[in-house]
């Protein structure tokens, strides 16, 4: 998606219940389900407080099939702090994900919004664990500029075949042959592909506890997901919050790689 930061990010707590869809309902038979964020695509993750557990929804239309994240949370839990994966699956409206619930919330829970320094700080430190804990070597999915580009473009295919409306799609296509290539790598790990502030979970004395929403994980440079990271920071809690965020992750700030990996996530 394209778009400044202001325009940008409109996921977040539901502002009304959503529809539970019939497979999410029968997976949590009696429970009570209190939705917690909607996404962009419409997708909904739901507490299920009794139980325990949190369960994703994300519709078929989205594009977007939760049993890959279920797929690489499996893979990513032999190394570092994630949701244990209970059950995942898919049918024509969508596909699901339910997940144990851990002691933690969100870097931009109210109670983390009112208290940025520590949240931010958190996040950096957070992400450093998590690209110096992952294996490069026997990560099995590419988070690169050419597979990022290339599942872009099958995407806008996708849809275009599907009759699905999508005003930008041209453009972006256009700006996409207009990046260039990509800056030279800086340190190749395996990225989290989503490390916008929401995604980090911090425990009550307000340390990293785990990451959650690793659809996109795969090996890239580092910069594809500090240049996200600190961009969050501005779209969660405002201006000036991007170098403490680095120096939490132990880096200096790169200016172009920033810029060049800022774009690609607009765009892509």
């Amino acid at each position: 998606m394209s778009g400044t930061a202001e325009q940008r990010r409109p996921a977040g707590p539901p502002e009304r219940a959503p529809a539970v869809p019939e497979i999410v309902a029968a997976l949590v038979g009696a429970g009570h389900l209190e939705a917690v964020w909607v996404n962009e695509a419409g997708g909904v993750t739901w507490r299920v407080p009794e139980a325990r557990l949190y369960v994703k929804w994300a519709p078929a239309a989205g594009g977007l099939d939760l049993r890959v994240e279920a797929e690489r949370m499996a893979w990513a839990a032999r190394y570092t702090p994630v949701p244990e994966v209970l059950d995942a699956g898919a049918e024509a409206e969508g596909s699901w994900l339910v997940t144990a619930a851990i002691e933690a919330s969100s870097a931009v829970s109210a109670a983390w919004l009112s208290e940025p320094a520590t949240a931010v700080a958190a996040v950096g430190v957070g992400l450093r664990v998590l690209h110096d804990a992952l294996p490069v070597a026997e990560c099995p999915w590419s988070w690169s500029v050419e597979s990022r580009v290339a599942a872009s473009a099958r995407l806008a295919a996708e849809q275009g075949a599907a009759g699905s409306p999508d005003a930008l799609a041209g453009e972006a296509e256009g700006d996409l042959s207009l990046l260039g290539p990509p800056p030279e790598v800086d340190r190749l790990v395996v990225c989290h592909g989503d490390a916008c502030c929401p995604n980090t979970l911090l425990d009550q004395g307000g340390h990293f506890a785990a990451h959650v929403d690793l659809a996109a994980l795969g090996v890239a440079d580092r910069w594809a997901d500090l240049a996200v990271a600190t961009y969050s920071t501005i779209w969660n809690y405002g201006a000036g919050w991007e170098e403490v965020l680095l120096d939490a992750y132990g880096v200096d700030p790169d200016a172009d790689r920033t810029r060049y990996y800022r774009r690609l996530w607009d765009l892509t």
